[in-house]
């Protein structure tokens, strides 16, 4: 075979694989949906796939469709297969650090993110994303598909916005990992006020960790209404619009919100957080993504670069480089920054005034 048939063939099997790469991230849907990381995690030990068929409870017509699921699946990572017994000829199923994360008694369990950014609302706006680029469509891709904007639909779809609400509580649970590391990013704080927090896990969290720390979750009413002050009283709720108005604190916290929106609102609320933290010992504190194709390995960016584009068709949001960022927080009127990669995609930034 000549070098140029060579090439088109070796394009075309590039090719596919990239238009299948959903193959990938819904058959993991399909996994969390059936339950198979629960499953492995309370049989104790690696399972056979007649075992897993059986705990399924499914027909047993469909193992082979099990068997060829969790063969993606292995080759994804998501799973491991071990050999278990004499002649090492029969295989079983055990959990990897990427699907241990799937289960639900863990406390970080991060199976209500897969359902969300995998549910048909976010999906099916990929459809509209050139129709849109082209400007024939004057709507979103996310109002395109959906009929309303991204908050809109949340606002009135209970059960999406509980979807979604679930999933950010999920992703907030990682803070435990690293909230305790993080004593220099709260010394000298009396105050903190967490904009954007919805139920208060992350707030929750750093309560815990420093009980001297009055915490503040500021969100939109129907965020935070009838959620409880804590017992020890340095945790309550407030609502408002973060548009207009952000509590006073010594330091203000925001957790992935600014990446939901354009420059000229993010500078907006920056400007807020900006007269709500004292000119001497105040500052923002940021978890967000920071966009570093020269540094990043290719795994990171790539994933990194998915979520921006992912913030683009779903609310015409977008990630940042850290020139991006820059650019914001000038315009904002604050004089200096601090970016510390701590939280594996995202990095903490810290604004000063």
């Amino acid at each position: 075979m000549d070098q140029e048939a060579t090439e088109s063939y070796q394009a075309q099997a590039y090719l596919y694989k990239h238009i299948l790469n959903y193959v990938s991230s819904t058959s993991l849907k399909s996994a969390v949906q059936l339950g198979i990381p629960d499953i492995i995690h309370n049989h104790g030990e690696p399972i056979t796939l007649s075992e897993l068929v059986s705990a399924l409870r499914i027909d047993p017509t469909k193992t082979s469709c099990i068997y060829r699921l969790m063969r993606v699946l292995v080759l994804s990572g998501f799973f491991a297969t071990i050999k278990v017994d004499k002649n090492q000829e029969k295989e079983a199923y055990a959990l990897t650090p990427f699907s241990k994360i799937l289960v639900k008694d863990n406390i970080i369990c991060s199976s209500p993110l897969v359902m969300v950014m995998l549910d048909p609302n976010v999906l099916n706006p990929w459809q509209f994303l050139a129709d849109w680029i082209q400007g024939t469509k004057q709507q979103g891709p996310f109002e395109s598909a959906n009929g309303k904007t991204f908050w809109k639909y949340m606002d009135q779809d209970p059960e999406f916005r509980n979807l979604f609400h679930d999933a950010m509580q999920s992703d907030s649970q990682l803070m435990n990992l690293i909230v305790k590391d993080c004593k220099p990013v709260f010394e000298g704080l009396g105050s903190l006020a967490d904009v954007g927090g919805g139920t208060g896990t992350l707030a929750r969290v750093i309560s815990e960790a420093y009980p001297h720390l009055k915490c503040t979750v500021f969100d939109l009413p129907h965020v935070v209404a009838n959620l409880p002050a804590t017992a020890s009283g340095n945790l309550n709720f407030v609502a408002g619009d973060m548009f207009q108005y952000i509590p006073s604190a010594d330091a203000i916290l925001m957790k992935l919100v600014l990446h939901a929106f354009g420059d000229e609102d993010c500078i907006n609320v920056l400007k807020r957080c900006r007269e709500a933290i004292p000119t001497q010992g105040g500052k923002v504190i940021i978890i967000e993504i920071v966009i570093n194709e020269e540094k990043d390995e290719r795994e990171l960016t790539e994933a990194k670069l998915f979520f921006d584009l992912t913030m683009m068709v779903a609310a015409t949001g977008r990630e940042r480089t850290e020139q991006e960022w820059e650019k914001l927080f000038i315009a904002a009127g604050f004089s200096d920054y601090k970016i510390t990669p701590l939280f594996g995609l995202r990095s903490l930034i810290e604004v000063y005034p």
